[in-house]
């Protein structure tokens, strides 16, 4: 059973557009004993850890306001494990993908925030 369908979509649209975007997906849903990390792509040399957030088209709030610090510690805490664990020594990014969903569950809207923290 899918808990969260919503987030299932933003990380599907998320993971399309940084494929259309030149980028290769190595990993999504990493998880460790410090916390998630929803996408993990390599754009170039450039490691990048993909934080996703999703919500309904016409939300008053914006996605990105729900990655306080304390989400953006565990994150990367998070990136430092997966980087243990990979091995791999790249220059890293932390991104944020706001996705706005329509009432058919398509998306509408991508903002993609490189760098975001």
């Amino acid at each position: 059973m899918i808990k969260n369908k919503t987030g299932v979509w933003g990380e599907l649209y998320t993971a399309r557009y940084l494929r259309d975007n030149g980028c290769r997906i190595i990993t999504s849903g990493y998880s460790c004993r410090f916390g998630e990390i929803d996408i993990v792509a390599m754009q170039g040399d450039t490691l990048c850890f993909v934080e996703v957030k999703t919500r309904d088209e016409g939300t008053l709030t914006r996605p990105m306001e729900a990655v306080d610090e304390g989400k953006q510690e565990r994150i990367r805490l998070a990136a430092q494990s997966f980087i243990a664990y990979s091995k791999l020594e790249n220059d890293t990014r932390f991104d944020v993908c706001e996705v706005y969903l329509g009432s058919d569950s398509k998306a509408v809207k991508i903002n993609y925030i490189k760098n975001a923290f």
